[in-house]
């Protein structure tokens, strides 16, 4: 991975969710352009790469962010876990997208019917953890699972949506390299949910201004 020495100016988070909202549009509509995703894209990617949003997303194969945001190579910088749930390394490659490649968004994408999240509801209702380490994907998500039945949500996409707010919340509650990036005007934090039948990326919440 190279630093971000682009002489174009950084864009606003503002400008990047719009990108990424009217690429999600022709997604939903069917009407994708496929950008940069030629061999001269490929070539002038060879000395550095300059994305405009950092996207952590869940896992699932059906969550692939350049497709659904309609974006190519060297647009966004992606991280993905199942769950969307944060760890050490996941916490470095967001401060490394924002420190060093300057990143401007942050954009934390869940979806529904997800099924980490689903496991992890069922672990709180039956009071059982999982074996192995997909225990500690399960830990991580089950404050997000108790913080929605605080506020009388029951379904997995509800849940879900709490989630990835809860996750944006810890995000910046972790990092200090972010909570100063965010305060400074320089990122912010978005959270999204994807509708599988849809195709449709919806905001849930933000920190900083977008």
């Amino acid at each position: 991975m190279t630093d971000a020495a682009s002489a174009s100016p950084t864009p606003s988070p503002a400008d990047v969710w719009e990108r990424l909202q009217a690429g999600n549009a022709r997604f939903v509509s069917g009407e994708v352009a496929h950008p940069n995703q030629n061999a001269a894209r490929r070539s002038s990617l060879t000395d550095g790469q300059h994305p405009m949003a950092v996207i952590f997303g869940c896992s699932d194969s059906r969550l692939a962010a350049e497709i659904i945001f309609d974006v190519g190579l060297g647009d966004v910088f992606v991280v993905r876990t199942a769950g969307q749930v944060i760890d050490d390394a996941v916490l470095g490659s967001l401060e490394y997208s924002v420190d060093v490649l300057e990143v401007p968004l942050i954009v934390v994408l869940g979806h529904d019917s997800c099924g980490a999240v689903t496991a992890a509801m069922e672990s709180a209702a039956s009071a059982t953890t999982p074996t192995g380490f997909v225990r500690s994907l399960v830990e991580r998500i089950t404050p997000s699972v108790l913080a929605a039945q605080r506020q009388g949500l029951t379904t997995v996409n509800e849940t879900v949506e709490e989630h990835v707010k809860q996750t944006v919340s810890r995000i910046t509650e972790h990092s200090r390299a972010i909570y100063e990036a965010v305060q400074d005007g320089r990122t912010a934090v978005i959270g999204v949910t994807y509708r599988l039948a849809e195709g449709r990326a919806d905001l849930v919440g933000t920190i900083g201004e977008v």
